[in-house]
């Protein structure tokens, strides 16, 4: 960690210092795990590491925190993207550049389908790109989908601790207000945003959220992994909110998988084999 009266020099093209440490993330390569679980609140990164085996603090510096440790035995970090795509876009870039292969966004939401209860969890298979930041790394026809291995290990973190799940698509976007259909400041509001929430309901969509989007299109074009488990903290059609409902079932669901994919990679090596398919097990 470096201290405010710390001056560092750094690279202005690639942001890092000749050593590899990063200007946003104070990581450098060695102190993350190829597995990255990403909350977006930087308080919830202690939550996490408590579940651990053992960890450790290994920087923090504006909205970045990050603790590195053992989850099981398998090595495992944790860092915090505050909200949003911008910071979250940061962040991976960072991580990936320090030995991060694996990210799963380990979040809250707000549910729009009116069977998804206040605390359950919904797994992420994709979402709508209905954010700015994954717009200037590719067109916006290019998909956001999380890797169906991250998928398939939180489907079978969730079964095995008895979690309340939903599988689907989640909508990601820029701003918490205006952007999910709620009043700005003085009710201010535009005829689209009456539209929004039954647009997407019709087509199926499962919640709103702001970093998953991101998440995925970085991962994807980058070749990493990377999906999200978000605690369904509302629902927008009951109007309920509750404040950290299926927060620790995340955080829970979230840890397990990362064991899975590890058994699952270890099993793939063995194998010669690029990828998990059910006949490998």
């Amino acid at each position: 960690m470096s201290g405010k009266g710390t001056v560092k020099r750094f690279s202005a093209s690639q942001a890092s210092t000749e050593e590899g440490l990063q200007y946003h993330i104070r990581c450098k390569p060695g102190d993350v795990a190829e597995f990255v679980l990403l909350p977006g609140d930087p308080e919830r990164v202690p939550w996490i590491a408590g579940f651990w085996d053992e960890q450790r603090e290994v920087a923090r510096h504006r909205e970045y925190f990050t603790y590195t440790g053992r989850y099981k035995g398998v090595p495992v970090s944790c860092t915090s993207t505050g909200i949003g795509g911008p910071a979250a876009a940061i962040a991976v870039e960072e991580l990936l550049r320090v030995g991060a292969s694996t990210f799963i966004r380990v979040g809250t939401t707000g549910a729009i389908q009116p069977d998804i209860e206040v605390g359950d969890i919904i797994i992420a298979t994709g979402a709508v790109r209905l954010d700015g930041t994954s717009k200037q790394y590719v067109r916006v026809e290019y998909p956001a989908f999380a890797h169906f291995e991250v998928v398939s290990a939180l489907i079978q973190a969730a079964e095995s601790l008895g979690a309340r799940y939903h599988v689907g698509i989640v909508a990601s976007t820029d701003s918490f207000y205006t952007g999910q259909a709620r009043p700005g400041y003085r009710q201010y509001e535009q005829s689209w945003m009456r539209d929004l929430i039954p647009d997407l309901q019709k087509a199926g969509v499962l919640s709103f959220e702001m970093e998953a989007s991101t998440l995925f299109t970085l991962s994807n074009i980058y070749g990493a992994r990377a999906g999200a488990v978000l605690a369904a903290v509302a629902n927008r059609i009951k109007n309920e909110l509750v404040e950290n409902a299926g927060v620790e079932m995340a955080i829970r669901v979230a840890n397990e998988a990362v064991k899975i994919l590890h058994e699952w990679d270890q099993i793939k090596e063995a194998r010669g084999k690029k990828y998990m398919y059910p006949g490998l097990f």
